[in-house]
């Protein structure tokens, strides 16, 4: 059993856990994820590895609620426990020095692309965020971001905290307005990394796009979480989930990510209606 030591609500709907587990906070690594389950009967679910503490031996996860499982998650409290927590899975993110590093986030992927931003900064990378959320009320962790960032850009769809707009046009009036960009890290919805990694294309910078694919086993058994990048089918849990945004197939990820959507929203309504 893996017990909760703190939980926190950041946003509507959103809400950190920290979560006691010492080898995985030794373990951990910017871009990686657990996969956990809440109880005996409950389904494994991806969730990234927002931050982790080696000498408090903690590992903290950001989650938003939306599917039954998240939903079920959202109701735990500090002392209780999970029944199984998996990881660190997946590759850690390429950090190296490459220049002028741009990181991408909307929604609850502004909790988890910390610490990318963070290590990008300690190579020596002049690092600019880029956070999108639908409003001002959605807008958390201003501060982290703002410590592990060279330049903070907050963008609200609403127009009611900084930037109006979505992340990608931001990103298009960057590039327009002559920005050098020598690497971008994009972490959210999958229209929002196609639509980065469409504008970037004609630019020829390196976007690399974490992919969050249904998973169940997290360890490449499964075949759940398979893409198809540059033509060869790669696994989300494996190979990923960092891949370069100009050789993912978007047509047919988004049809496998949306396969289960009538058995999640039944799964909603029994558990919660």
């Amino acid at each position: 059993m893996y017990k909760i030591i703190l939980k926190q609500k950041l946003a509507p709907k959103i809400h950190l856990l920290k979560i006691k587990e010492p080898i995985l906070a030794k373990k951990s690594q910017p871009g990686q994820f657990v996969v956990l389950k809440i109880d005996e009967e409950g389904e494994r679910i991806p969730l990234n590895i927002a931050d982790w503490d080696e000498n408090e031996g903690s590992i903290d996860v950001v989650f938003f609620e939306k599917g039954a499982t998240t939903l079920k998650l959202a109701l735990l409290n500090e002392g209780d426990s999970i029944v199984s927590l998996a990881g660190p899975l997946g590759l850690p993110t390429q950090i190296e020095k490459f220049g002028h590093v741009v990181c991408i986030a909307a929604g609850v992927a502004a909790g988890f692309i910390i610490p990318i931003a963070k290590a990008m900064k300690q190579k020596g990378n002049k690092v600019t965020s880029l956070i999108w959320q639908k409003n001002k009320k959605m807008v958390f962790w201003e501060n982290r971001l703002a410590g592990a960032s060279d330049r903070l850009i907050i963008a609200t769809e609403d127009g009611s905290y900084g930037q109006k707009g979505p992340a990608p046009m931001i990103l298009k009036k960057m590039l327009e307005n002559g920005d050098t960009i020598d690497r971008i890290n994009v972490m959210g919805p999958g229209p929002m990394l196609k639509a980065c990694s469409d504008i970037t294309s004609p630019y020829g910078i390196k976007t690399i796009v974490s992919l969050h694919s249904i998973m169940i086993d997290g360890i490449g058994m499964c075949g759940s979480c398979r893409v198809s990048v540059g033509g060869k089918t790669k696994f989300a849990c494996v190979d990923g989930p960092d891949f370069d945004g100009h050789q993912v197939d978007w047509k047919l990820f988004s049809a496998r990510n949306n396969i289960y959507k009538n058995e999640e929203k039944i799964a909603v309504e029994q558990h919660f209606s």
